[in-house]
């Protein structure tokens, strides 16, 4: 049978191609994916199986299609999908969990460095004509490195961490095997007094959302990172930039925002001691071309009845 794949961006990986063409699937592409007008246009002229989701889908294209059998994620994260509704229709909402993972571990490595050592100031200065090598930077061999959410990408920041020469303790309340070296916080009060790095890698649920607020992070040691490669909405920002600004905290590196892209008088982009990247930390060739494979593979295989693992599905309970 040929089924009817919409893709929520105007393009998708040859990988993720080749995949889709190889099961005989015509492919649909949204051009626009600033709202999903489009989509929902689409989904109402055309008979679309399938969602390979590059970006959100929203209820309201979920309840306008009665053909909708599968959402797949091009990507781990699902906060962009609504899982309610998709949970209420019977919608598999799948994830290609720790695909790129190895390359969002990176990025965060790399905000830590650069903030730890004010390199983004550093490079502004020396294109100014300015050799200014004060002030001193931090060196985090021999710190502490606190985890939230030791999952795919958790682990492999952890393991370079230990790399470096951080002492690595993380706080996950939903898994109970750690990396060798990582020890455990039992909760997230006990992780935040030990964390010169305090580095976020949870999902985002009705749990997690502000779960760093201004008690947190008054509670991190003077002096301390905040790194976020999760999402934005987990910290509370409008605590963070006053724990930047009053000095309590060294810096914080960022590749993930509440409203995405923030607005251009958002104050975080204002503040000299935050490194801020636009939520790339998964957009490494590697990784765009392999979660583009897997992600159309779990899309084929749900649609052809094939066995899948439970744990790709979010809502789980709809595969009963």
């Amino acid at each position: 049978m040929t089924w009817t794949i919409a893709v929520t961006a105007p393009d998708l990986a040859k990988p993720g191609l080749d995949v889709l063409a190889a099961a005989g699937c015509r492919v649909l592409f949204v051009t626009d994916n600033a709202t999903d007008a489009e989509l929902l246009a689409l989904v109402q002229r055309e008979r679309v199986d399938g969602i390979l989701a590059r970006h959100g889908v929203s209820g309201r294209v979920m309840q306008a299609t009665d053909s909708l059998r599968c959402v797949s994620r091009h990507g781990a994260g699902y906060n962009s999908v609504d899982i309610a509704t998709a949970t209420a229709r019977g919608i598999p909402v799948l994830v290609a969990a720790g695909v790129n993972a190895q390359s969002v571990a990176e990025l965060t490595i790399g905000l830590l460095i650069a903030v730890a050592r004010g390199i983004a100031g550093h490079d502004v200065n020396l294109r100014a004509g300015r050799w200014v090598k004060g002030p001193a930077g931090m060196q985090v061999g021999g710190k502490t490195m606190g985890i939230v959410g030791i999952g795919a990408v958790g682990k492999r920041v952890a393991r370079a961490a230990i790399g470096l020469g951080l002492t690595v303790v993380a706080y996950d309340p939903y898994l109970n095997a750690l990396p060798e070296g990582v020890e455990r916080a039992g909760t997230l009060a006990e992780l935040l007094p030990r964390a010169d790095v305090l580095s976020l890698h949870c999902p985002l649920t009705v749990e997690t959302e502000g779960m760093i607020g201004a008690s947190q992070l008054a509670a991190l040691p003077a002096g301390a990172i905040v790194l976020n490669a999760a999402r934005g909405p987990v910290i509370d920002e409008d605590a963070l930039v006053a724990a930047l600004r009053s000095g309590h905290l060294l810096g914080a590196g960022l590749d993930t925002f509440r409203d995405e892209p923030p607005a251009a008088d958002f104050p975080l982009l204002s503040l000299p001691n935050v490194v801020s990247t636009p939520h790339v930390g998964a957009h490494t060739g590697y990784a765009n071309e392999a979660v583009s494979a897997v992600a159309a593979e779990n899309l084929v295989r749900m649609l052809d009845g094939r066995p899948i693992d439970p744990a790709l599905c979010v809502n789980r309970e709809v595969l009963g």
